[in-house]
């Protein structure tokens, strides 16, 4: 049965607005025609859907990148439909292989605990506790004999497996492929057939893994088997690749307001709608109301930044502390204030000669860049201040004395002491 067309019109226009809501920001939604006939049938019947994220807890400090996927969670749970989280505690313990060249390292399973819990904490500070399901896949990937591994396996052929890129590399390069990294997919698919899920959420590098979902429902009978919702994957502050902690463009929920502050005023002008689009919970119109002012200059960029950074803070740390961040970055990026809280570093007399040094050197005895190539690369875009005033000499040399004060850039200050023998 259609339940589409059972519905009135009343019950239609619901339909509608639910996935003009979920809807936002995929990248994909396979297939489409089934999200709508789902939610048709919740709307006709009264039943929530059964919405999934599965979690590998290899990493627990989740960044701005990561809560893509959580949100468009919580755009369901305001909607009344059920969150099926999957801790991964038994396939976290193979690891998923999706875009890497080699076998990964197996977790232990009090490695798998402690980093589960981890992440239990940090997401309920975007989803509704009270609406969201926590379920180990031990339970029932645990429970299996060797006979219900061999029913799995047999479901799948090898040839498809090998139609992800990252195995096919892997083989064309003669590189280690383990049985057991096959079965990951077999087991994230088998987590949906377990809980009946209707819709499997996670980004665009998760296709194989949640379409194998669908395959296996319907190899155990649910012919409809579930929708496959995947969201872009966000990039990072340096505009170009995938947010990550490995590369540093990252923001993470859990770091110090001041320092999500200042990261996310630094986000690319050309990024900013998708990131207010995928990682905050602004309706629909404010968040068209911002494309249009953007587009024809009644809202400044800098002012819809503030507003982004300001709504992060809000989020992860609360009202209050969200308010004393703003201040604090009007104060010391806009006004020029100092902060107050500038660290003291010792420069050893032995590196000045003369009491001089060149502003290279210095950059990098403070432990203000990191090699001589940043150093001057920072003094030759302006970003460099000594005591208030711009360097942008490189081949600049200067005469620090006890209190100086450092700048680099918008966030790092050092206060100098001269270490004397």
């Amino acid at each position: 049965m259609k339940h589409w067309e059972q519905l009135n019109q009343q019950q239609q226009s619901e339909v509608e607005r639910q996935l003009g809501l979920v809807r936002r920001g995929a990248a994909d939604i396979i297939p489409e025609e089934a999200l709508r006939e789902k939610i048709a049938y919740s709307v006709a019947t009264g039943r929530p859907l059964k919405v999934k994220l599965g979690l590998d807890p290899s990493a627990p400090d989740i960044h701005i990148g990561h809560t893509v996927v959580l949100h468009k969670l919580r755009q369901f749970q305001d909607l009344g439909h059920e969150v099926q989280l999957i801790i991964g505690d038994f396939t976290g313990r193979i690891g998923d292989p999706t875009g890497k060249s080699e076998t990964r390292k197996q977790l232990s399973e009090e490695d798998v605990r402690r980093n589960a819990e981890t992440y239990r904490e940090q997401l309920y500070k975007i989803l509704d506790p009270a609406k969201t399901k926590f379920y180990y896949n031990s339970a029932w990937l645990g429970a299996m004999n060797f006979a219900d591994v061999l029913q799995l396996a047999g479901q799948v052929t090898v040839a498809r497996m090998l139609e992800r890129d990252d195995f096919a590399k892997r083989y064309a390069n003669h590189q280690a492929i383990h049985i057991h990294e096959f079965f990951y997919p077999l087991m994230q698919g088998f987590d949906s057939v377990s809980l009946q899920t209707d819709i499997e959420l996670g980004g665009t590098d998760q296709t194989f893994n949640i379409l194998m979902g669908r395959t296996l429902q319907s190899a155990y009978g649910n012919k409809d088997g579930q929708v496959a919702m995947l969201m872009p994957l966000l990039e990072g502050l340096d505009g170009t690749q995938k947010m990550s902690k490995s590369l540093g463009n990252y923001i993470g929920i859990d770091e110090p307001a001041n320092e999500i502050f200042g990261k996310t005023m630094s986000i690319p002008d050309e990024l900013m709608l998708k990131y207010y689009e995928l990682t905050t919970p602004v309706s629909n119109e404010e968040l068209e109301a911002l494309r249009s002012g953007l587009a024809d200059g009644t809202v400044h960029p800098r002012d819809a930044k503030l507003r982004l950074a300001k709504l992060y803070v809000r989020l992860y740390h609360g009202e209050q502390v969200a308010e004393e961040a703003e201040n604090h970055f009007i104060s010391v990026f806009q006004k020029g204030a100092l902060p107050d809280d500038i660290e003291t570093v010792e420069l050893p007399a032995a590196d000045l000669e003369n009491g001089a040094i060149p502003i290279i050197r210095l950059l990098v005895a403070l432990g203000a860049q990191s090699s001589n190539g940043e150093a001057r690369r920072s003094v030759t875009q302006g970003a460099v201040r000594l005591n208030g005033d711009k360097i942008a000499d490189p081949m600049a040399v200067v005469t620090p004395a006890d209190e100086d004060i450092v700048q680099v850039g918008k966030r790092k200050f050092a206060k100098i002491r001269i270490q004397r023998s």
